[in-house]
This record gives structure tokens, C-alpha cells and sequence, in this order.
């Protein structure tokens, strides 16, 4: 855990470019999701995410729910990041190699409304494990 994240990287058999398309489709996370919290994207959301895109999400940690996010960072190809209504960011990173590409996943509490909750919960322990169950999801959507 470094401060208020915790991130795993993983390279993947494939190229930038098709993993940012899987990233920048909210109807293909649940694919990716390690945490088993992600069901669906709701309906009369975007199609693809930019930067400024709000995208609501059906989710069920126990009970159902349904979260809204902001995507607030991007840059085609190599970085996407959203954000909860709490400010915390999902954050994913692509940097290629060679034919492969190197994938970062970090969960960042540093930007939450009240982080010292988030870090007092076992939300970090639970996300890494979860960020670990993603890559490696992803590895498997891309088996080279």
C-alpha cells in the first residue's frame, strides 16, 4: 500500500489499444470485475466512456445498489479513471511492451470526501485482492 492506494500490474498478451476498448465500454466491466460486485451497466448510459462521461452502474456488496461515476482522468490508450460519489478513483494504466501491454489497476482514496473512513475499513485489504482477481480476468479475455 502506498499512502491511500493500493494498485497490482500485470502484463497481458495484447495490445493497448483493445484493452482501453474493454475499459472505455461501462457494458463490459462486470467481464473484468475481481471484487464480484459489478452486475451491470445501467441503461441510457454512454456507449463509451471520455473524459467528463457519467455512467451508472448496478451493484450488489450484500444488498443491491446502484453507484454513479465520473470518468476524470483519460488519455486514449493508456490511463482511464473514475470516480465515486465518495471522490475515491479506480484508476487503470496501459503502457505497452513490445507486443504486451503492462496494466496497472489502483484503487486511490487520496482524492475521498473523509479518506481516513476508507482507510480504516478493509476496503484497501478487500480491493487488492479484488485489483489481482481483475488482471488476472483480464489476462484470461487475452491468452495470447
Amino acid at each position: 500500500m502506498v499512502g491511500r492506494q493500493v494498485s497490482a500490474t500485470r502484463t497481458v498478451a495484447t495490445t493497448p489499444d483493445r484493452i482501453f476498448e474493454l475499459l472505455t465500454d461501462p457494458a463490459q466491466h462486470s467481464l473484468l470485475d475481481g471484487s464480484g460486485t459489478v452486475l451491470q451497466a445501467q441503461q441510457g448510459g454512454p456507449q463509451r466512456l471520455e473524459l467528463g462521461s457519467k455512467f451508472g452502474m448496478d451493484m450488489k456488496m450484500g444488498a443491491s445498489y446502484k453507484i454513479l461515476n465520473t470518468v476524470v482522468e483519460f488519455e486514449q490508450d493508456r490511463l482511464i479513471a473514475w470516480r465515486h460519489f465518495n471522490g475515491h478513483r479506480w484508476r487503470w494504466r496501459l503502457r505497452p511492451v513490445e507486443d504486451r501491454t503492462e496494466v496497472t489497476e489502483t484503487f486511490d482514496w487520496s482524492t475521498a470526501r473523509i479518506p481516513l473512513l476508507i482507510s480504516l475499513s478493509p476496503f484497501p485489504r478487500r480491493n487488492r485482492a479484488a485489483i489481482e482477481k481483475s488482471l488476472h480476468r483480464l489476462g484470461e479475455l487475452f491468452p495470447g
